[in-house]
């Protein structure tokens, strides 16, 4: 079977992609046969998938139970559906957007507890720290200076919205410098998990965050390893006594 990518004709290749499926379930069928290909890499970061109507022909099933198939896949973070001339169904890059996607089901269905995640953003955020501060370029932590100043900036506005996206690039930003395609998606899943859960909580105090960041800052610029792995643990282990303090006094308040 021939590999389709985006740059391939979708007409040229459409008739080796894919089997006509039989069972009751289509739509699972259907996610079954792309999860597969993508699976043996001749699907790939970036294919383009045969249009809607070929691939109703292909699987010869309706045109309804291709597109709850792909929304399936998109939901799962392995498809993107791009609108347009040029758009359609592409493999989401490395599928990456599943990570978040898993952790923050896991976490409503309660199969995560709030200590499992603060006790995994200290694992992960340290070691992204570490690899960040070996890896990262002057740019990026340029990069990461600009972040900041703009945060305490929407800090001083008023502007809390626009604060917490900063907040969240930031360690979005410091994954990337690891240059780590698994702890970038990691960490996207342990910030999207993160954010489902301080929206069930009170909030928390925060007026350390802007000082920790600027001595993090400082300790990246003199590529001092450990010290800015020993700030971002001392600042994880704060957020975590904080966030399940909050967790606690949440589970108990309806007995009150």
């Amino acid at each position: 079977m021939q590999r389709l990518n985006s740059a391939s004709s979708t007409t040229a290749l459409s008739g080796a992609m894919f089997r006509p499926v039989t069972g009751p379930r289509p739509a699972t069928e259907i996610i079954q046969q792309i999860r597969g290909l993508i699976h043996d890499q001749r699907l790939r970061a970036d294919d383009r998938l045969p249009p809607e109507r070929d691939l109703a022909e292909q699987f010869a099933v309706s045109r309804n139970s291709v597109r709850q198939a792909l929304r399936s896949l998109e939901e799962q973070g392995l498809l993107v559906i791009r609108k347009g001339a040029t758009g359609g169904a592409f493999i989401q890059g490395g599928g990456a957007g599943a990570v978040p996607t898993l952790m923050s089901d896991l976490f409503s269905l309660g199969a995560i507890r709030p200590q499992d995640l603060t006790e995994v953003r200290v694992l992960v955020g340290v070691e992204v720290v570490r690899l960040a501060c070996q890896r990262g370029t002057d740019e990026e932590i340029d990069g990461l200076e600009q972040n900041v100043e703009a945060a305490d900036a929407a800090v001083k506005s008023g502007d809390l919205a626009l604060r917490t996206e900063l907040n969240l690039e930031f360690h979005r930003i410091l994954a990337r410098m690891t240059g780590n395609n698994l702890l970038i998606a990691i960490t996207d899943g342990v910030i999207a998990t993160t954010q489902q859960f301080v929206a069930r909580i009170s909030r928390t105090p925060t007026s350390y965050v802007m000082p920790f960041r600027r001595r993090l800052l400082k300790l990246l610029r003199d590529r001092d390893v450990e010290g800015a792995a020993a700030e971002m643990r001392r600042h994880l282990l704060q957020q975590q006594r904080l966030y399940l303090k909050a967790a606690a006094n949440l589970e108990e308040s309806p007995r009150q």
